[in-house]
Formats: structure tokens, C-alpha cells, sequence
């Protein structure tokens, strides 16, 4: 079978993407799935740009950005580890999803409701992203959502006697039957603790 056209893809590098730690293609074996918890990619922008990490001079950011109406950009290098979810970075790509989630109210008891759905163009987008990065990764084996390897609970910021989910992105309309119906990836959840 012929190879799949790579999807159209804008790279947009972030200011610091060359001070990421570099790492070879074939250590990448495993693609995770975010929501950008945030109204728009203009803003998701604005985020990934801010240095948080003052000794590297860098900050969080997914490798690819894949907006509503089903543009992607590149903002990190596949051959770049980036800052995007705690443990399994040097392993992984980062697929942000511009989606509001929990915002502005990430941490509210009273607002952990995901109800903005994934419209038909950004999963089609997705889905092309992720066959080209199957024929680009030879050990890509594995796909996981932000929410399966990261399980902590923190202090709900509008009540600190309660406890919300740090990260539930993408979340519960992403359409994970549809997407995992399409893809030769196994799903990765990390343990659950007793």
C-alpha cells in the first residue's frame, strides 16, 4: 500500500524550541492527546511562549497545535522533547486540540464540566496527523489522552477542602472509539494507585 499524503502542516517553531533537549526519532513511541484548555489558538500561543523554566529558558508546549476548523501548526520539532506531560516526555509527542475544556475556571469544583465538542474537521485533521506520524516514527506503538497518565488530584481552587483532577484533557466527548477504530496504536494509561 502506498504511503498516505503528509497532512498540510504550518510550522510555527516557538522562540526557544532550539534550547529543547534534542533526541532521535526512533526513542518516540508514544503520541499524546491534550486539549489546550484554552478559547482559541491565539491564546494557546501566548501560553506556550512563556518561559517557565528560567534555567533552559523554555516552557510548556505540545509539538502540534490542531485548531477547530482543522489547521495544524508545528510548533516543536519531532526531534525536540517537549514540556507537555509530566514523566513521559522524552518518549513522546504532544497533539494539542484547540478546545476551551475548563476555562477560564481550570481548577472550580463548580466548573470541571468538558462540554465543547471536537468538531468533524479537527478529528479528520488529527487522524491524517497521526498515520503521517506513524510512517515518520518506526517505534510509535502507543497513544494516551493528558488524562491517562496524569492522575493527580490538587486542592479545587475555589474550595481547598475538595479535590479536583489536575488534567482531564482531552476529556469526554473526545471521540476515542472513532479515533483508536482508525489507528494501529495501542491505548497507554498509567496505573491507578490502590
Amino acid at each position: 500500500m502506498p504511503p498516505e499524503p503528509s497532512p498540510a502542516i504550518t510550522i510555527d517553531a516557538l522562540p526557544y524550541e532550539g534550547r529543547l533537549q534534542p533526541r532521535a526519532p526512533t526513542q518516540v513511541d508514544l503520541v499524546v492527546l491534550h486539549c489546550t484548555e484554552l478559547p482559541d489558538l491565539a491564546t494557546a500561543r501566548e501560553y506556550g511562549e512563556r518561559i517557565l523554566y528560567p534555567e533552559s529558558g523554555t516552557g510548556n508546549s505540545g509539538h502540534f497545535y490542531i485548531d477547530r476548523d482543522g489547521s495544524v501548526q508545528r510548533w516543536i520539532d519531532i526531534e525536540r522533547v517537549a514540556h507537555h506531560v509530566r514523566g513521559h516526555n522524552p518518549r513522546a509527542i504532544g497533539i494539542e486540540l484547540v478546545n476551551r475544556g475548563r476555562w477560564p475556571r481550570w481548577l472550580d469544583v463548580g466548573h470541571q464540566a468538558m462540554d465543547e465538542p471536537y468538531p468533524d474537521a479537527q478529528v479528520a485533521a488529527l487522524l491524517a496527523l497521526l498515520r503521517h506520524l506513524q510512517q515518520q516514527l518506526p517505534a510509535l506503538r502507543f497513544i494516551a489522552g493528558h488524562e491517562d497518565l496524569d492522575r493527580d488530584e490538587v486542592p479545587a481552587s475555589d474550595d481547598p477542602g475538595k479535590r479536583v483532577r489536575r488534567k482531564r484533557d482531552p476529556g469526554p466527548l473526545f471521540p476515542w472509539n472513532a479515533v483508536m477504530a482508525q489507528l494501529a496504536l495501542q491505548r497507554l494509561q498509567a496505573p491507578v494507585d490502590p
